[in-house]
Formats: structure tokens, C-alpha cells, sequence
């Protein structure tokens, strides 16, 4: 009997809970999704030893986070239906049910519909990922050979185990408000006045005025001083407390701009008289003034999650995309390995913060050495503990090779470097990079290298070798962007340097990017070289500070074979004199760095769109629920305008109207904020390469709009009924 009244009561009130099923289905829907990319990955053919492993324990921690913020959504959602409930539970307890049947029922209730929703929820996600196989391979670049139908029995139990949380919560929450409730005020819960309380206009005017000029200096504090990225060691503390003031100031200005909007909106369309008195929107306008009085906290915090969302999804996967558009250039060739030589700096920092000891052995480097000659050493195992006994060495694999030599720009000994970006940028009067401010760029200098092995690189990669006389230079730079653009302008307008008192011009008119490589890497390896005359080289006596070098393979050998046979290879330390001139630095593969740019994509791209969906659901929902309640509380309103001769399709317009406002302030201040967040993330990021977040922008509208829009559509179909229902009992009291 209280099974077939409680499915009754759930197909009777389907309305009510339709947001609690919608937010419960999506949540059960993306969870397995998501949780099942161990076996996406393994289908997609990614090889990459330990890769499903860390992914998939990576979106399950992320998952049990996420898993709070929809359990914090359902009894949001939850308790809607109990505030809309109230009388019919009361009326129970009239006809003599006892509050343990009543409950039973509830229980019940919550049973049929977690049930449906998960259900439902699992259908959808085993569906959406079979359609993920293809997008997880189009992340990491791999091909589907076999593809077939699969179900994870993993993320179908951690799902599970979420929703049995949410669910007895929910359950706990619904029995303690009937036990606790009197029976009263369940009867009297549809007739009880709401309280509303507005504030003096004034005052929320000023207060919106000073959240609006909050945001605003916070806005121009940030494009000014940018994020505490760049910021030397010594001005990192004082940086970072400037941005902790930024993001107070925008915070608060957030919070008091949504206090103040009602004042603000009253005061503004009551300026505008044909407007405030035109059909119900003087009623639509005190309806706002009073409801943003009790939620613009909450929607304050709406803005910033909203705001947070936007920005880590568009950021963080059009950062992936600038690293993958950019791989090739910055990995030349198929093995480099780094030698870095001992500088004072350096010297001093092994001496006095290392091992005092082994500095002993350590010396400053005078001249490069042959990285060629002197790559042997023994292979390790994967783990670097067990030796294999075999001995390695280069020329085992090597085809091509090259060595990139290169130099600090002062002499030996000496310190300050004589070619800094920053001079560069006064002497034609532009502004140095923005990623470049505050950084140890000027402190480190352009490095130095000679025409000869910059020409064999050339070659090696197929280009022309570029002349250059004893009275020039060329400056080469491999991240492109605004960087590169600065070197470009730099030479083009004929400007000149000067090494050690020796005057150079510039032997092109354009900067090198596409052969400037000097190693292999994730971001780039050539912030920006000088490019000389080995004759002129050789005169100067320039502090060492790296060689590089670059290895293509021999003609034919099979690239995995030749990487897995020089890998975990312990080098022997290099010694000129029974001393130290420098340490071995590092060495990547290219196919290595293929591997691992996209694994950071993919893993980038997973968490961006899951943690994104997620919050924009739990906004959405957050607004949906408090629409709906204020359309519950409002019933007794919309039914006097309807018996005082105000048409349905207008009442209707003014429910649209206030829902509007509530879905779209919010959505305006979160995009506010992250265009100019995104615009400063641009400038940062445009030093490795022109960054476009047309593509990424696209796919987060996309996702949003889908969840957003759809959250607003279900709203004011729901309100518009609940109006409706209201509207019909209008002779009924």
C-alpha cells in the first residue's frame, strides 16, 4: 500500500522533482563517463606504460570532490520538493497516519526517483563513453583499431557508491524535517506570508557603486601588474601580496555589486517612467528588488565559480593547444641531450648551499668540450637501481648530428650581460614583453653561439646555410610569438650590437624561428641567440654556459628501437683535468616528448571539461532551485494579478523576466571577469607562441550553453506550470 502511494505521489508530482532527477541523471552520467577513461585509453591504442592507471586514479580523487558538491545540490534540490510538499505530508498526519508511515513514504519516494535517475543516468554514460574512445584518441593522436563495446564494472561501483552517499544523506535530511516539523506549520507552510525586506535605494546604490569601482581598479590592478608568474626570487612576496590584494578587491567588489542590485535597478527604471509603468513591470521589478535581497550572496558566489569555470577550461586547454601546434619546432631532432657548465654564479651556489665538498672538484668552465666524443656510460634499468651491464655509447645510432655551443654575453670572468632584451626594447621604444617584466631575463642576457653550427643545423633540418660576416649578427629565438616578433622588429629597423666593444649589424631582416631549436623540449630551449662569426667568436673569450647535442638517428634504424637501446643511460662525469667544467643536463627523445605533450593535453583537456561541467551544473541548478522556490512563495501573488484582470501571457512574461535576470547577471560578471583574466593569461603566454582560444572558446560555449541554457529552459517551463496552477485556483478561495 505505501509503495503504490509513493510511486503515485512521484508520477503526481513529477514536476516538482524534475530537477532533482535532471541534476541527479547528469551527475550519474558524467561521473561514469569519466571514470571509465582507463578503458578508453587502452582501446584508443595508447601505449604509454602507467598512463590509464594515473588518469584513472586522477578523475576518481577528482570525482569523490565532486561527488560533495552534487550530494551539497541534492539537498538543495531536495529540499524545494519539501518545502512544495509540506501541506500534503501535513494532511497525512490529519487523516491519521502516523509520522513513521509518512516518512516510509518519503523514503520510498527518494527510492523510485534515485533509482530512475541512476538508472537513466548509467544508460546515458555508457552511451557518451563509447563516443569519449574517439575523442581520447583524437587527444592523444592514436588510432582506434579495434574498437568495441565496453562496460566498466570500476566506474559503474564508484558511481554507485556516490550516489548510495548522496542518497542516504538526502534520506536522513527528508525524515529529520518531518520528525521536527509541526504539524501546523505543514498545513499552514502554503499560506504563510513571505517575509520580504528592502533596503533604503540609496544605500544599495552607493553599495552597487563601490563594488562596481572595486571591480574596476581590481580590473586594472591585474592587467597592470599581471599574474605573480614572472617575478624574480627577491620580488615574488611582494608580488604575490599585490595579487592577493587584486583578488580581494574583486571578490568584495563581486559580492557588494550583487548587495546593491536591487536599489540600483528600482532607482534605474524608475528614472525611466514609459518603462517602470508599463504593463507589470513595476510588479517585476519590486519582485526582483526583493528576491535579490536574500540571494545575492549566492549569487555572488555563482559569479565566481562561473568565472573560475570559464577561465580553467579556456585556459588550460588552449595552453595544451599552443604546446602541441608548436611541437615540432621546438623538437628539432630525434635525441638531445644538455651539458651545463660551471659559471662564478654557479660555483658559488654548489659552495655555499650544496655540498661544500664536492666543489672542490668543480671548475669554471674556460672552453667548450666535445659532447660527442664523451657520451658512454652505462645502462641503467627503468627504476635506475639495477645495472644492465651493457655499455652505451652515441655512435651506436647516431646519423646526423650537431653540437650547439652556447655563450653567455659578457667575457670570461666578467659579469652583466652586454645584449638584454630590455635594452633592446628602449632602443626602439617599445615595452618589453609582458611574460618578460620582472623576470631574471635581463639578469641572464641573450645567449651567444657561432654561424658554423647554427648552419649545420640548418642543414641537418634541410635549409639553406645563412651567411654572416665578421660584422653581424642574426637573432634566432624558437618560441615564436611576441618574442619573436621582438627580435624580428629589432633587426628589421637596422639596429645594432655590440659584444666586448666589437659593433654588429643585423645580417637579415627577420628573426629565425623555425630552425632555432637548440634542444629538444616542451616549451621551447632558445629564449633568444646571438648568432656571430665563428671568427669573431673565437676573439671575444665569452663565458660558456651550455652545449647542446643533436642527434638524428642513423638512416633506417627504427626509432623505438634506437630510443629504448640509449635510454637510462647513467653518462660517465666529464673531466678536463681531473676537474669538473659543468654537469650532465638533460636528456629527451623526441618521440618522448610527442608522448608526453599529449598526455598532458588529454589529462589537461579531461580535468578542464570535467571540473567545468560540473560547477556550471551545480550553478545552474543552484539558480534553478531558488526560481522555483521564489515562483512557489510568489503563488498567492500571481493569483491576485490574475483576479485583478492582468492576462496569463503577461504574468508569464514577467516570470521570464525575473528568471532572465537571475540566470544572466550572474553569467555577465563571471564573463566580465574572465575576459579580463584571459586577456592577461593571452599577454603570458603569447611569449611561447600566438595563443587563439577561438577553438576553445567555442567548445566552452558549447558545453555551457548546453548546461546552462538547458537549466533556464526547464526553469520557466516549470515556473510557467507552477503559475498556471497558481492561476486556476483563482476562485477557488
Amino acid at each position: 500500500m505505501l509503495c503504490k502511494l509513493a510511486w503515485g505521489n512521484v508520477r503526481r508530482a513529477g514536476r516538482d522533482y524534475l530537477v532533482y532527477l535532471l541534476t541527479l541523471t547528469l551527475g550519474v552520467t558524467v561521473f561514469y563517463a569519466f571514470n571509465t577513461v582507463s578503458m578508453q585509453v587502452d582501446i584508443a591504442g595508447i601505449k604509454e606504460e602507467g598512463l590509464s592507471e594515473l588518469m584513472g586514479s586522477m578523475l576518481g580523487y577528482l570525482t569523490y570532490f565532486l561527488a560533495g558538491v552534487m550530494a551539497f545540490l541534492m539537498v538543495y534540490a531536495n529540499n524545494f520538493i519539501m518545502k512544495r510538499r509540506k501541506k500534503e505530508f501535513g494532511l497525512y498526519q490529519v487523516l491519521g497516519m502516523r509520522r513513521g508511515r509518512v516518512a516510509t513514504i518519503m523514503a520510498l519516494e527518494t527510492v523510485f526517483v534515485s533509482v530512475g535517475a541512476f538508472v537513466a543516468g548509467i544508460v546515458l554514460g555508457v552511451g557518451l563513453s563509447q563516443l569519449m574512445t574517439f575523442f581520447t584518441a583524437s587527444l592523444f593522436k592514436t588510432q582506434i583499431a579495434n574498437f568495441h563495446f565496453f562496460f566498466s564494472v570500476h566506474a559503474f561501483n564508484l558511481t554507485l557508491a556516490c550516489m548510495l552517499v548522496m542518497f542516504v544523506l538526502t534520506l536522513l535530511l527528508n525524515l529529520r524535517a518531518v520528525r521536527r516539523t509541526k504539524l501546523i506549520e505543514l498545513m499552514g507552510a502554503e499560506r504563510r506570508n513571505e517575509s520580504i525586506k528592502t533596503r533604503n535605494p540609496w544605500i544599495a546604490i552607493a553599495i552597487f557603486v563601490v563594488g562596481v569601482v572595486l571591480v574596476g581598479v581590481a580590473y586594472y590592478r591585474l592587467l597592470r601588474n599581471g599574474f605573480p608568474l614572472t617575478a624574480t626570487e627577491g620580488k615574488l612576496q611582494e608580488a604575490m601580496n599585490q595579487f592577493g590584494i587584486t583578488t580581494a578587491m574583486v571578490t568584495v567588489g563581486t559580492f557588494a555589486l550583487f548587495w546593491g542590485l536591487s536599489g540600483m535597478l528600482i532607482k534605474l527604471l524608475q528614472s525611466l517612467r514609459s518603462v517602470y509603468w508599463r504593463g507589470l513591470n513595476m510588479f517585476t521589478v519590486r519582485q526582483l528588488a526583493a528576491k535579490v535581497n536574500t540571494v545575492c550572496f549566492s549569487m555572488g558566489v555563482i559569479a565566481m565559480i562561473l568565472f573560475l569555470a570559464i577561465t580553467s577550461v579556456t585556459c588550460g586547454m588552449s595552453i595544451a593547444n599552443v604546446m602541441n601546434e608548436n611541437l615540432e619546432r621546438y623538437n628539432p631532432v630525434d635525441v638531445s641531450q644538455t651539458y651545463v657548465y660551471y659559471t662564478p654564479e654557479t660555483l658559488d651556489y654548489y659552495k655555499e648551499y650544496v655540498n661544500p665538498s664536492e666543489a672542490d672538484r668543480m671548475v669554471l668552465a674556460d672552453a667548450t668540450v666535445d659532447l660527442y666524443a664523451a657520451w658512454h656510460g652505462e645502462r641503467k634499468s627503468a627504476d635506475n637501481n639495477d645495472e644492465t651491464g651493457k655499455k652505451v655509447n652515441i655512435a651506436d645510432v647516431a646519423g646526423e648530428h650537431v653540437q650547439i655551443d652556447s655563450y653567455l654575453s659578457y667575457p670570461l670572468g666578467g659579469s652583466g650581460p652586454s645584449v638584454v632584451a630590455g635594452e633592446m626594447c628602449k632602443a626602439m621604444g617599445e615595452k618589453l614583453p609582458k611574460a618578460l617584466e620582472g623576470s631574471n631575463a635581463d639578469a641572464m642576457g641573450l645567449y651567444v653561439t657561432p654561424a658554423s653550427q647554427y648552419n649545420k643545423l640548418r642543414q641537418m633540418m634541410g635549409e639553406e646555410p645563412v651567411s654572416i660576416g665578421r660584422d653581424q649578427y642574426l637573432l634566432t629565438c624558437d618560441m615564436g610569438g611576441e618574442l619573436g616578433d621582438l627580435y624580428t622588429k629589432y633587426m628589421a629597423g637596422g639596429h645594432t650590437l655590440t659584444l666586448d666593444g666589437h659593433e654588429l649589424k643585423p645580417a637579415t631582416d627577420k628573426s629565425d624561428e623555425d630552425t632555432a631549436a637548440i634542444a629538444n623540449s616542451a616549451m621551447g630551449s632558445n629564449p633568444g641567440t646571438v648568432v656571430v662569426a665563428d671568427e669573431l667568436l673565437s676573439q671575444l673569450n665569452l663565458q660558456p654556459y651550455s652545449s647542446n647535442l643533436l642527434v638524428n638517428y642513423k638512416q633506417g634504424m627504427d626509432t623505438t628501437e634506437a630510443d629504448e637501446s640509449i635510454k637510462y643511460t647513467l653518462l660517465d662525469n666529464l673531466l678536463v683535468d681531473g676537474k669538473e667544467p659543468g654537469s650532465w643536463g638533460v636528456f629527451i627523445t623526441r618521440s618522448e616528448m610527442y608522448t608526453q605533450a599529449a598526455q598532458m593535453n588529454g589529462m589537461i583537456s579531461y580535468l578542464a571539461i570535467y571540473i567545468g561541467f560540473v560547477l556550471v551544473v551545480a550553478c545552474a541548478a543552484i539558480l534553478s532551485i531558488q526560481q522555483l522556490s521564489n515562483v512557489a512563495d510568489g503563488s498567492r501573488s500571481y493569483r491576485v494579478l490574475a483576479q485583478i484582470g492582468c492576462d496569463d501571457r503577461q504574468i508569464r512574461h514577467s516570470v521570464m523576466a525575473q528568471q532572465a535576470v537571475f540566470f544572466l547577471f550572474p553569467l555577465a560578471v563571471g564573463l566580465a571577469h574572465s575576459f579580463v583574466a584571459l586577456k592577461v593569461i593571452i599577454e603570458l603566454v603569447s611569449i611561447f607562441g600566438d595563443m587563439s582560444i577561438a577553438g576553445t572558446v567555442g567548445l566552452t560555449c558549447a558545453i555551457f550553453l548546453a548546461a546552462y541554457g538547458g537549466y533556464f529552459l526547464v526553469t520557466y517551463l516549470m515556473s510557467a506550470g507552477m503559475v498556471q496552477a497558481a492561476i486556476a485556483t483563482r476562485y477557488s478561495e
